[in-house]
């Protein structure tokens, strides 16, 4: 009589294409769950599949369905989308809320894509690196990834410095408004939400 078979069932590799299989399960559930709530403000559950493919359902909060001008006056949609696969956003777009959730995570795969070509420090076979993946996507979200691959804390994460790229988050505080460079209280707050994260993995 043979044995019975008490091997475990092989894991489900992470869908190619999907958020998670650029940053990881952890980080792509933080960026799909925190993206919304500081681009539009609203809640949203995200449910998380073990080959990466992510299901977002809004909770409560505003819906920016149709676009609107931002506090910089850039035409935008949904949760912070400024173009529409390679065209810009016009103030008569208006989605849908299931587009504007696949549009979102194309988004955030092209911006994560970017942010892990040029942070090999980022690389997922390092451990206690899924907050400070988090915290980089979400800035170079917020300020393209030219900008995230030219800092300080890209230098520094990729140096091994996780506490002072965390630290280095807080410069990107500011917004140009009628031509003028400015401290933004909003992105003071938003980039203190996302060094708080980042520093999970200093501690």
């Amino acid at each position: 009589m043979n044995a019975p078979d008490t091997a475990p069932p092989p894991r489900l590799a992470v869908k190619k294409g999907t958020l998670a299989a650029v940053v990881g399960l952890v980080t792509a559930s933080l960026l799909l769950t925190q993206t919304p709530k500081e681009e539009s403000g609203r809640t949203v559950k995200v449910t998380m599949a073990p080959d990466g493919t992510a299901t977002v359902r809004h909770v409560s909060g505003k819906q920016y369905l149709q676009a609107y001008l931002d506090i910089v006056g850039v035409a935008t949609i949904c949760d912070g989308l400024t173009s529409i696969e390679g065209r810009r956003v016009t103030a008569k777009d208006k989605l849908t809320e299931n587009r504007c959730a696949v549009l979102l995570e194309k988004e955030l795969v092209t911006h994560a894509e970017g942010v892990m070509q040029c942070t090999p420090g980022l690389a997922l076979t390092i451990p206690r690196r899924d907050y400070v993946r988090f915290a980089a996507v979400s800035l170079a979200y917020n300020v393209g990834v030219a900008n995230w691959c030219g800092s300080t804390a890209r230098r520094l994460i990729n140096a091994g410095d996780v506490r002072g790229s965390c630290n280095a988050l807080l410069a990107w505080n500011k917004g140009r408004i009628a031509g003028k460079l400015v401290v933004i209280p909003g992105l003071t707050a938003r980039r203190g939400r996302e060094q708080a994260l980042c520093l999970k993995d200093a501690a």
